[in-house]
């Protein structure tokens, strides 16, 4: 088993129904047919159906931007795994660094919705990354090793072929700063000798996505990085004519 090239979009809190359909659709229509690279749109809950509806008769996945770990009940405002894939879903975002930021999750929180998400079938791509902050006190490694050691604990490593990692620097996101290809590629290829260490052979099988503003002129540099499978992109997934050179680079 080779390990899949992943072009992951977070439209994050973007797009109307009406907006998804047309991206999705402009999306869909440029890979139409093609299996190579995987293209996953990750949709506000609102924007799934649209999404979805506008690329049934494509390769595009879909998938959610986050989930609960249960599968029903009183609490309000949540998605349950359930959910998303009822909706059409087979991706799920866990852990994003504005997850973390923003709403104070843990390597616990993503641990257990880690859990819940491969119970029921869907693919997570789970998020790890330092800040600014801990990169310049000469944390990084360590923040790495907490993040993902903490959020796959107790996964059995045949799960790793079910599962994507995203690393994702914090300190560029939303900031126009990019890791070069060289410290990009160092970070992924520290997280899978992190997992071979632990985990055996499976993870040889795991994709592990950069999540750092990419963009058209930095995709290909980046994705020729023997260790870097593909990107979780932000802002330049919300443009068809920026995405579709992105998911070019790694076909």
């Amino acid at each position: 088993m080779t390990r899949k090239k992943i072009i992951a979009g977070n439209w994050k809190m973007h797009t109307s129904p009406e907006e998804a359909f047309e991206l999705a659709s402009a999306i869909g229509r440029h890979v139409m047919g093609q299996t190579t690279p995987v293209v996953v749109l990750c949709p506000p809950y609102t924007s799934i159906s649209a999404a979805k509806s506008a690329v049934k008769n494509t390769e595009v996945k879909i998938g959610g931007q986050d989930m609960y770990w249960k599968e029903s009940g009183a609490y309000t405002g949540e998605v349950s795994g359930r959910m998303l894939l009822t909706s059409g879903c087979s991706y799920v975002i866990l852990g994003h660094s504005e997850r973390r930021q923003l709403f104070y999750e843990t390597n616990i929180t993503v641990n257990t919705k880690l859990k819940a998400a491969l119970d029921v079938g869907l693919t997570p791509i789970v998020c790890v990354g330092e800040t600014l902050e801990e990169r310049e006190a000469g944390l990084m490694e360590n923040v790495i090793r907490e993040q993902v050691l903490g959020c796959f604990e107790g996964i059995q490593p045949a799960d790793f072929a079910k599962t994507v990692i995203a690393y994702e620097p914090v300190w560029a996101i939303g900031t126009g700063k990019t890791a070069t290809p060289a410290q990009a590629e160092e970070v992924h290829s520290r997280i899978r000798e992190l997992l071979r260490n632990n985990y055996a052979e499976q993870i040889e099988h795991t994709s592990i996505l950069y999540g750092g503003s990419v963009k058209p002129d930095n995709a290909a540099e980046l994705f020729a990085q023997p260790n870097i499978d593909g990107g979780l992109v932000g802002g330049a997934s919300l443009k068809a004519d920026s995405f579709i050179p992105i998911i070019a680079a790694a076909s």
